[in-house]
């Protein structure tokens, strides 16, 4: 009898504080939606055609965290989604559409680097939740998990990449920014031809007539430069997270700001299915345990 009151105190809880974090998810998504929709008509007024698209493919990936949780049967802290709504406004609608990653120097090397921070924690999430179910029989240690998310992260940073530069190169786009480039170090430019590099400072460049050394200001990197820092600071968003994942682990649930951000199995709504199928299943395992056991039969009739 006392424990009756007291699950139904447990989950009175539990249906509060799911309410109270739907809410504030609610409200995030919301608001933000919010100027997306603002951002949308305006685009719509002004005929921009490819900003109306971008605003519907933001509106379409905030969907996205809910499809996965009801997919895989998780729940993702609220702190998560939050800074997931957050990262794909900022890359869409402030950055591509406002003209943030122009405007704003270090604007697009933030996002790639909380892009690696939360890449590593879906990587870390997918195989922590796998190390942690019962229908798989292999158990990987802490630092195997966050080894496996550094390079979940890196991999996914890697291919993102390969992606812009083929956006580049056959769409016509710039997704790979421009960086002005004042000195060359090469060897390609001894008149020896000794493997020993050369200094040579850009001081006139001219192209088509203009000179570049009055505006933009030296030669341009087309692409390069950009790839290398992108996947630097993926880097250490990457190593970042999978420090504070081990930890996590390590301790299993000690660690608050890693809970804040890894995913967990909804059991209750796990458990109940096993459990009424473990009942449905014990009638039939008693008689074939007892059919394995005549002995012990003959002796309880008797």
């Amino acid at each position: 009898m006392t424990k009756q009151p007291q699950r139904k105190k447990a989950c009175a809880e539990l249906n509060q504080e799911k309410r109270y974090r739907t809410r504030r998810r609610l409200t995030i998504r919301g608001v933000l939606s919010f100027f997306i929709v603002l951002t949308f008509v305006r685009a719509a007024f002004m005929h921009r055609y490819e900003n109306m698209f971008v605003c519907v493919l933001s509106l379409a990936l905030f969907c996205v965290p809910m499809l996965i949780e009801r997919s895989l049967d998780i729940d993702i802290p609220p702190l998560m989604e939050a800074i997931i709504y957050c990262f794909i406004f900022a890359a869409e609608i402030l950055g591509e559409i406002n003209s943030f990653y122009t405007i704003i120097p270090g604007w697009d090397t933030m996002l790639h680097t909380i892009n690696g921070f939360l890449v590593a924690a879906v990587g870390f999430s997918l195989v922590d939740l796998f190390n942690r179910s019962e229908r798989f029989s292999f158990k990987l240690s802490p630092l195997f998990l966050a080894i496996v998310a550094f390079c979940f992260s890196m991999t996914v940073g890697v291919l993102w990449e390969f992606f812009e530069f083929g956006a580049d190169q056959m769409l016509g786009t710039d997704m790979q920014k421009d960086f002005i480039v004042r000195n060359i170090n090469s060897v390609s430019l001894n008149p020896d031809g000794l493997n020993t590099v050369v200094h040579v400072p850009i001081e006139s460049l001219v192209v088509n007539g203009e000179d570049w050394m009055q505006f933009p200001g030296g030669y341009l990197d087309i692409g390069l430069i950009d790839t290398m820092k992108d996947l630097q600071v993926n880097f250490i968003g990457a190593v970042a997270f999978s420090i504070i994942g081990y930890f996590y682990v390590k301790t299993r649930g000690k660690g608050k700001l890693a809970a804040s951000l890894i995913p967990i199995v909804l059991d209750p709504q796990n458990n109940e299915p096993e459990e009424k199928g473990l009942k449905k299943k014990a009638p039939d395992r008693e008689p074939n345990a007892d059919q394995s056991r005549p002995i012990n039969q003959n002796d309880e009739k008797e």
